[in-house]
């Protein structure tokens, strides 16, 4: 007869054993978690669909100022390193690359160590030549029709001083002073127009040598023509010393986007520790703006 140890334990039943509770995750964990999931939402979103913008200088007056805040789509020109933020990865090319049409408000990425994001106009296709003569743009040959129309005025505010507007276009006003400019309206091949700024003849930007735009690249110009570092002269690394320096032509893959709508503009006024002046200071005439 087999022996029985009396010393093992009787076995538990199926309905009394007890599952020791999942260990749950900390609370910093779920933490880093959202906002991981979070950050690669943003960074998809603004690489890929939309991505805002500020305008820290005057050189697209008067369809940009000083403090406007936009939105550009992503999709239109295709997509390079240079669509996500800080030109990260680096892959190379563009994929789905298409051409910007003439007129069309882009920004790209500057050439050079310092590079930036810069929003100018595209004026000139590869292959297209460009030059301006006593003011006025010449495309493929062809004089662009450039037209008087009323001044562009402005207020003057602490983003927009005498800094940005010659002591010659200071209109003193009942409320503080205005800026009075000089406009026109410029309509190129097609029928497509928009308006621009000369403030005074400038011999290095207002008569300028014949540019053939090379392949794979664009001719880009700032609404603002006499106070604009853009295509008609040559960037940093491609000036000679004492020349004016600006973009030079633009890659394709720079571009990052088209210009879609202002959704924020500031006159500079407002205190971030008084929150009602972020009212006061808003350009709420400016909200919404598209671009044709």
């Amino acid at each position: 007869m087999a022996e029985v140890d009396t010393n093992a334990p009787a076995p538990v039943p199926p309905q009394a054993r007890v599952t020791p509770p999942a260990k749950k995750r900390s609370e910093l964990s779920e933490t880093l978690r959202f906002l991981l999931k979070l950050a690669l939402v943003v960074w998809l979103f603004r690489s890929f669909v939309f991505a805002p913008f500020s305008i820290p200088s005057e050189s697209m007056l008067p369809r940009l100022l000083i403090g406007d805040y936009l939105f550009i789509s992503k999709w239109n020109y295709g997509y390079s390193r240079w669509s996500m933020p800080f030109g990260q990865p680096a892959v190379p090319g563009r994929l789905f690359g298409s051409v910007p049409a003439r007129g069309d408000t882009v920004v790209f990425r500057s050439k050079g160590a310092d590079d930036h994001d810069v929003i100018k106009r595209v004026i000139g296709l590869p292959g297209d030549t460009i030059q301006m003569r006593r003011g006025q743009l010449i495309l493929n040959g062809q004089a662009i029709p450039k037209q008087r129309i009323n001044d562009f005025s402005v207020p003057l505010s602490p983003n927009f001083t005498t800094r940005e507007c010659d002591a010659e276009f200071v209109q003193p006003t009942p409320g503080g002073a205005d800026c009075r400019i000089p406009r026109y309206r410029e309509t190129l091949p097609g029928g497509r127009s928009y308006e621009v700024l000369d403030q005074r003849y400038i011999p290095d930007a207002d008569d300028t040598a014949v540019y053939t735009v090379p392949a794979g690249n664009v001719f880009l110009m700032g609404d603002n023509r006499d106070d604009s570092a853009d295509s008609r002269f040559p960037s940093a690394e491609e000036a000679l010393p004492g020349q004016p320096q600006g973009m030079g032509f633009i890659p394709l893959e720079r571009v990052q986007g088209k210009a879609v709508i202002i959704f924020w503009s500031t006159d500079g006024s407002a205190n971030w520790l008084l929150p009602w002046t972020w009212f006061t200071a808003a350009r709420w005439d400016r909200l919404g703006r598209g671009f044709d």
